[in-house]
């Protein structure tokens, strides 16, 4: 297998959402394709990433692997022996169990099988019970993960071999998030003029903090500032029903699930992702960092990778509301060190979360995967070999 063989991958993803992690798959298989390799993603039929696809130039294919059932592992098996795939790119639990049988099935008849590779996107901890063991030390031949507090943690706490475990982020296409006029987005998207406008672009999940964000709003210094809620998700009754209990009303914008969010970033004055679990390096706060808005987080999963305070964001306690609406207050009241920040956190991501940077990394990573998987096959073929 020359170095510069073409690469036929398959990601598979059971997730029904739509968030940074399903964006990531579609983001990074489109531009393995541009680069010449052939990619398939495999979803749940009515996942919203089949709908995706298209849109992307990806071939997607339903398969019943939105549940831990022997069909959706049948499935796999009949899909990648029809393939022919050499690597299958896991990205959630369900889909990483079906994919590691399904593998198995395959080795176990002496047919070609490809070798697995697990994708970490969140901080969520990893059992140590004797399959997860199998799992993550002999089913999977590398693991990634989307930053290197992930990395560590797995390392950390089940003992996985460092030398088996990659961090690659999320790469970011900076050309579509070039900073642009403040006054000209707001007038696209129908906000408010000159009221000071507070965003968040997230997945309506628990643990993203939305709620402390509106909890914040009210405690803030200026009555005029608006929070604008951009994504969908489970959380949104309870966060309209938390927007109505407080008085906000227009005060509350929930802009709902949008394809392009470059505008809406555009329009904040200050970004904020208050997470407070489950997170590896955040997509959306890697946009509005290459989209120079200043932004306001949390010490959680991956975060303090790119979030440094005072350098290239304010950071706050997770889940304090009060904490929460002083760091925003204070950047709002000096616009100077506002660009400041907003600027250092732009110079220092361009450069290390590019979207070429990412791919880069994890065809190395795909390419050793193989490399590994073909020496052990010549050392299994050796005469005297344990079999």
């Amino acid at each position: 297998m020359g170095e510069q063989h073409r690469l036929s991958i398959a990601h598979t993803e059971a997730s029904n959402g739509w968030g940074g992690q399903e964006i990531r798959v579609l983001t990074e298989a489109a531009g393995f394709i541009a680069r010449g390799h052939r990619v398939v993603v495999y979803a749940p039929d009515g996942a919203r990433i089949l709908a995706e696809a298209p849109r992307l130039g990806v071939p997607a294919v339903a398969l019943p692997i939105g549940r831990k059932r022997p069909r959706g592992a049948q499935a796999l098996v009949a899909s990648l022996s029809r393939e022919r795939v050499d690597i299958v790119n896991t990205h959630s639990s369900t889909d990483t169990w079906l994919s590691a049988l399904a593998c198995c099935w395959l080795d176990a008849r002496r047919r070609e099988r490809p070798v697995l590779v697990r994708t970490r996107h969140v901080s969520i901890a990893v059992p140590n019970d004797p399959a997860t063991q199998w799992l993550y030390r002999r089913a999977t031949a590398r693991i990634v993960t989307t930053g290197d507090a992930l990395r560590e943690q797995l390392i950390r706490d089940n003992g996985i071999d460092p030398q088996r475990i990659d961090s690659v982020p999320t790469g970011i296409d900076a050309s579509r998030f070039e900073p642009r006029s403040r006054t000209a987005a707001r007038s696209e998207l129908g906000l408010p003029r000159d009221a000071p406008l507070i965003g968040i672009v997230a997945t309506l999940r628990s643990w993203k903090g939305h709620r402390h964000l509106i909890e914040a709003l009210p405690l803030m210094m200026r009555s005029d500032a608006r929070l604008v809620i951009v994504g969908d998700g489970p959380q949104r009754a309870a966060l309209e029903a938390q927007r109505e209990a407080l008085g906000l009303g227009g005060r509350v914008i929930f802009a709902g699930l949008q394809q392009d969010v470059a505008p809406w970033l555009a329009a904040f004055d200050v970004f904020a992702l208050p997470s407070y679990a489950n997170e590896g390096v955040p997509q959306a706060l890697l946009q509005a960092m290459v989209a120079r808005v200043p932004c306001v987080t949390t010490p959680v999963g991956g975060i303090p990778e790119i979030a440094r305070n005072g350098e290239t964001a304010r950071i706050v306690p997770a889940a304090d509301p009060e904490a929460l609406a002083r760091a925003i207050d204070a950047l709002l009241a000096d616009p100077a060190e506002a660009q400041r920040l907003a600027a250092n956190a732009r110079a220092f991501v361009i450069p290390r979360y590019g979207l070429a940077t990412m791919l880069d990394r994890m065809e190395v990573v795909f390419r050793r995967a193989l490399a590994e998987r073909s020496n052990r096959d010549r050392l299994y073929k050796q005469p005297g070999a344990a079999r």
